[in-house]
């Protein structure tokens, strides 16, 4: 017999804990054990391994799949069904598992779920009865094959057999058990070597079937999850980031507005106002959301924010310059608004939602902080195409009347203005 795989160290610190904690007695009794213990023959059996059934469901997977099957006070329901995931995946040892709340102890994987081509829900027309079809992949075919050999010569594995029978009444066959996850979904009596397609049959209505299949067909899937990053910050330094965040988006918005009176001088008061007006929307969003929806600014949501800064910069450049072209073409400043908001209105919804969409798609598709970025960037942007219609244009509609903006100095379209009246003559 092969020599029995070495306990790693945490196991055997775990093992030594939880002996502590029954008792050496207890625990002494427990390795001793070869067969679970029959309480129907004696109800007081059990009483001497009373203390395993306070064990967690961590302590319980430490201990070794011998002591899980024969202790009687080891229980499926708040014990082997929560063990954590992935508890029994090891294909090569022998586990212990359970269905409807009765324990199971089973022998290595010999067939596993990759072997499965698929498996597909049936009505059987002969027995008139729903059964569950498998079709297994080359390699897998030998693995079963052998493996209901196996299973059904009874002289072969005498232990298999009354297991069976304790567990289905009149089986002189060995049961091939079913697992997914840390669950025997099914456990079906092999009745012959089976060499080609096989069928599980039972009690199934048209669902159960169904449901079998499903779980047999996408437990078969190869997939494993793994966390890709994780990182813990205290609460000191999330404090210390979200702080910083918010400084860069101020610092932000600071120095387009700077460049922004530098550049457009009296037009720089809208472009001010607008992001001003932008902010407390957004603040009133984030407010409404985080009572409602429990939504919670992150770093990268400030990044998603500071990014639609230069999104509503790129709306306010199309406006003015457009504004400008109209004034060259010889038009006042009054009668260029409303022709340059006709002109560069198409424009501005058109990037604006490009960018919600691009947004929406990084949502759907992302995970964790991109997702937060994604949603930010689009809340703004809708926000501010909110804020294109609702005040800038008509805030440009109040300034075109008024004596300062037809002032080339004051207003910021200066050299518009004054070249427009040598294009009138030129035309």
């Amino acid at each position: 017999a092969a020599a029995p795989a070495p306990v790693p160290a945490d196991i055997k610190t775990q093992r030594a804990a939880i002996e502590k904690k029954v008792g050496a007695k207890a625990w002494a009794a427990a390795e001793k054990l070869t067969d679970p213990v029959d309480l129907s023959t004696d109800p007081t059996a059990g009483v001497q391994f009373k203390a395993f059934g306070t064990l967690s469901a961590q302590e319980v997977n430490a201990l070794t799949p011998e002591m899980q099957f024969n202790v009687p006070t080891i229980g499926c329901e708040n014990q082997l069904d929560k063990r954590p995931n992935g508890a029994i995946d090891a294909i090569n040892s022998k586990v212990v598992a359970c269905q409807s709340g009765a324990k199971m102890y089973l022998d290595v994987a010999k067939v596993i779920g990759t072997d499965i081509d698929t498996a597909t829900p049936q009505l059987d027309q002969q027995q008139g009865q729903w059964v569950v079809s498998l079709d297994f992949t080359g390699p897998g075919q030998a693995k079963w094959t052998a493996l209901t050999r196996e299973a059904f010569q009874p002289a072969a594995n005498d232990t298999c057999v009354a297991a069976a029978q304790a567990l289905s009444t009149g089986a002189t066959h060995c049961l091939v058990a079913v697992v997914l996850d840390k669950t025997v979904i099914s456990a079906p009596e092999i009745q012959g070597v089976l060499t080609g397609q096989s069928q599980i049959t039972g009690q199934f209505d048209a669902t159960s079937a169904k449901e079998l299949a499903d779980q047999i067909k996408y437990g078969a899937l190869p997939v494993t999850f793994e966390p890709a990053a994780t990182q813990s910050v205290s609460a000191t330094l999330g404090k210390q980031q979200l702080e910083a965040g918010l400084l860069a988006a101020a610092i932000g918005m600071g120095l387009v507005a700077i460049y922004s009176f530098f550049y457009y001088r009296l037009l720089g008061t809208v472009i001010f106002l607008s992001l001003i007006l932008s902010g407390l929307l957004t603040f009133g969003a984030l407010v409404v959301l985080g009572r409602a929806t429990g939504f919670t600014l992150t770093l990268a949501g400030i990044a998603g924010f500071i990014v639609s800064l230069g999104v509503a910069a790129d709306s306010f450049v199309i406006y003015f310059e457009r504004l400008k072209d109209e004034i060259h073409e010889g038009r006042s400043a009054r009668s260029a608004v409303p022709r340059a908001w006709a002109r560069a209105r198409r424009t501005i919804i058109s990037a604006n939602t490009i960018t919600i969409m691009a947004a929406v798609v990084l949502y759907i598709v992302s995970i964790g902080a991109v997702k937060g970025f994604a949603f930010a960037l689009g809340l703004s942007t809708i926000l501010d195409l909110v804020v294109v219609f609702l005040f800038r244009h008509p805030i440009m509609t109040m300034f075109a009347n008024t004596k300062a903006f037809m002032s080339p100095r004051v207003s910021g379209l200066g050299r518009a203005l004054k070249r427009a009246p040598t294009d009138v003559k030129e035309a």
